[in-house]
C-alpha cells in the first residue's frame, strides 16, 4: 500500500501529491519526490517503475524480497536493500526495505515489517538545510534509522547473555544454559547477516568513486559505516563470549561429574570394607572363636560401624563427600 507521496524543493515540502502527479514534479529541476510503500503490490511497483524509470532487475529484487543487504548501481541511480530486524516474543524477526535512489526521487518499499519511517520524514523536514542536499540525504536518513535500530537489539542480547553467564555456576542448570546460549548464538547470527553485508556495501558510498547521488553526503555515510563497524564488533564480541561461556559450562559439567564419581567411589569404598568384614565372619570355619563368643555379633557390628565411620570422616575431610 502507498504510505505517502510528497514533493520537496530546495529543502522545503511542497505538497502531498498523488502518484499521477509525480511526473509533473520530476520535471522541476530543483525538486525531488519521496514515495514510501509498504508490502507493495505488483501494480504499485509497476506504476513506480514507469514513473521513475526504474531498472527491471532492481524492481524484480524488490518484488521477490528476501535479498541479501546490498547496494547496486544502475546508471545514475542506486538500489539498496537493508534488513529490518525486530524483537518479537523473544525471537528476532527479519523484514527488509528496498530503496531506489535517483537524482530527483527516492522510493522506499518496506516488506514483512511493522517498523515505519515516519520519524525519518519528520526529522528530514525539521532540517531543511540538510534536506536541500536532495535524495542523497534522505537515503542516508533512512539507512541511519535502520542501523540505529540495531543498537537496542545488541543491548538486549548482551543483557540476556549476562543473565545466562550468571547461571553457569548454578548446579543442575547446565542443559538449560547450553540451550539458551545456542539460542543467543542464533540471534547473533541473524543480526550478523544483516550488518556485515551492509557494512561492506556502505563503504562504497564514502570512499573512492562515490555514486553521483551521494556525492554531497559522503561524511554522513561515513558516520553510518562507523556505526555498522561498532555493531559488527559488538556482535563478534557476543559470539566469542558465547563460545567461552559454552566451554566454561562444559567444564562445570565435567567438574560436577568428577565430584559425583568421587562420591560414588567413596561410598563404594565404605561398603567394600563392610562387605569385607561380613565376608570374613560369614565363612564357615570350625575354629573361629568369635562365632561362639556371647558378644561376638554386636562387637562385629561395632567394628564395621567404626571402620566405616572412620572412612566417611576421612572422605569428608578430603572433599570426596
Amino acid at each position: 500500500m502507498l504510505i505517502n507521496c510528497v514533493a520537496y524543493e530546495d529543502g522545503v515540502k511542497l505538497a502531498d501529491i498523488t502518484t499521477s502527479e509525480i511526473s509533473d514534479y520530476l520535471a522541476r529541476p530543483q525538486a525531488f519526490v519521496w514515495v514510501a510503500l509498504w508490502d507493495a503490490t505488483d501494480d504499485e511497483l509497476r506504476e513506480m517503475q514507469e514513473e521513475f524509470s526504474l531498472h527491471e532487475l532492481a524492481v524484480e529484487d524488490a518484488h521477490h524480497g528476501h535479498q541479501r543487504p546490498k547496494i547496486d548501481e544502475y546508471g545514475d541511480s542506486l538500489f539498496a536493500v537493508m534488513q529490518l530486524v525486530e524483537m518479537e516474543d523473544s525471537e528476532l524477526r527479519t523484514g527488509e526495505v528496498a530503496v531506489f535512489v535517483g537524482q530527483n526521487y527516492i522510493l522506499s518499499v518496506r516488506n514483512r515489517s511493522r517498523h515505519h519511517f515516519l520519524g525519518v520524514r519528520e526529522r528530514c523536514e525539521r532540517e531543511p538545510e540538510l534536506l536541500r542536499l536532495g535524495s542523497g540525504f534522505v537515503f542516508y536518513a533512512l539507512m541511519d534509522a535502520v542501523v540505529d535500530r540495531y543498537f537496542p537489539l545488541i543491548d538486549e542480547l548482551e543483557s540476556e547473555l549476562e543473565i545466562v553467564e550468571a547461571q553457569i555456576f548454578v548446579k543442575g542448570s547446565a542443559r538449560t544454559n547450553v540451550e539458551r546460549m545456542y539460542d543467543l548464538k542464533s540471534k547473533a547470527m541473524v543480526l550478523k547477516h544483516a550488518v556485515a553485508p551492509l557494512m561492506e556495501a556502505v563503504s562504497k558510498l564514502h570512499g573512492g568513486r562515490v555514486p553521483h547521488v551521494c556525492a554531497r553526503t559522503q561524511d554522513y555515510f561515513r558516520d553510518v559505516d562507523d556505526h555498522l563497524t561498532r555493531i559488527n564488533a559488538s556482535i563478534d564480541t557476543i559470539r566469542d563470549t558465547i563460545g567461552t561461556a559454552v566451554q566454561v559450562n562444559l567444564s562445570m559439567v565435567t567438574i560436577e561429574e568428577n565430584e559425583m564419581t568421587k562420591r560414588l567411589a567413596a561410598w563404594a569404598g565404605i561398603f567394600a570394607v563392610a562387605t569385607a568384614f561380613a565376608g570374613i565372619w560369614g565363612m564357615n570355619f570350625k575354629n573361629m572363636p568369635e562365632l561362639q563368643w556371647e558378644y561376638g555379633y554386636p562387637t562385629a557390628l561395632c567394628v564395621i560401624a567404626a571402620v566405616c565411620g572412620l572412612l566417611f570422616r576421612r572422605f569428608k575431610r578430603s572433599g570426596w563427600l
